[in-house]
């Protein structure tokens, strides 16, 4: 455990959040932006990416979980993403729908949000959302950001339209205090 907010504590993911990873990738209601529930296999290569980025880069996404009772109920964290832009620092989260609308996904890409600033000095965190998922557009209004643009991702044989929501270190451009 290397973040905590009031409610909530993160940690890496690991091979034995598998299960925990299926109920939310393997839930059809809580994947409609991705228009499908995952696969098996599809879960597995999430969680290998997973672990890929922390050896990459160090952060990707983090098994959130209750402080009180340590129960999983998403994930929250850290991407690199390619936009129409350039590369992206992204901030991205999926929670059980069982633990939606009780602002968790805020706290948490708030959390995500100070340590990108804080701690790995980033200039810019976005969040790329479908342009019809209005509760994701929310958190990410909540958590201080506004739409950079727009583009098109082609993903599971569709064109999906997409928005930038990004938001400035205010003191990274101001290091030497001028």
């Amino acid at each position: 455990m290397f973040l905590k907010t009031q409610r909530l504590a993160f940690r890496r993911l690991c091979s034995d959040d598998f299960d925990n990873l299926c109920k939310i990738l393997q839930d059809e209601k809580a994947m409609y932006a991705y228009e499908h529930a995952f696969s098996y296999e599809e879960v597995k290569e999430w969680l290998d990416k997973q672990l890929a980025r922390y050896r990459i880069y160090g952060f990707g996404l983090w098994a959130v979980t209750l402080r009180e009772t340590g129960e999983f109920i998403g994930q929250c964290g850290l991407t690199v993403q390619n936009t129409d832009q350039g590369q992206a620092l992204e901030i991205g989260y999926l929670f059980r729908r069982e633990f939606w609308h009780c602002g968790y996904a805020t706290e948490a890409a708030q959390a995500c949000k100070k340590f990108a600033f804080e701690t790995l000095g980033a200039k810019e965190v976005c969040s790329i959302i479908r342009k019809n998922n209005l509760p994701s557009r929310r958190v990410a209004e909540r958590n201080g950001m506004t739409v950079k643009g727009e583009f098109v991702k082609h993903y599971y044989g569709m064109d999906m339209p997409h928005l930038i929501y990004s938001a400035t270190n205010e003191r990274a451009g101001n290091k030497n205090g001028n």
